[in-house]
């Protein structure tokens, strides 16, 4: 049975900001959350973590850009999870240099 086209997006830049967001910003936003980790915890122990749950991560962020109204806005908020997460990475490596 197919879906009912009212709801489904009209606008082919919204679809694009979607999967997009869906696909680039949803691996930006988790790799930069178990970098951020790493640069505070154990890097290692960290990183051997990031195989598994950082996919499933990567997963769930996928689902959340396809549920949101507005593609734009995901990307938005996307791109200011991760560089609040590349701040966190930063102080890391300053203030815990020696990991």
């Amino acid at each position: 049975m197919p879906a009912n086209p009212k709801y489904l997006t009209q606008s082919k830049w919204q679809r694009f900001a979607k999967i997009t967001a869906a696909i680039l910003g949803g691996y930006f936003v988790s790799v930069t959350f178990h970098l951020a980790l790493a640069a505070w915890f154990n890097r290692a122990d960290v990183l051997m973590t990031m195989a598994f749950t950082g996919f499933i991560l990567w997963v769930a962020l996928m689902i959340i850009a396809f549920l949101a109204k507005s593609g734009w806005k995901i990307w938005g908020i996307y791109i200011l999870i991760s560089l609040l997460f590349s701040f966190l990475i930063y102080l890391g490596q300053t203030y815990n240099p020696a990991q």
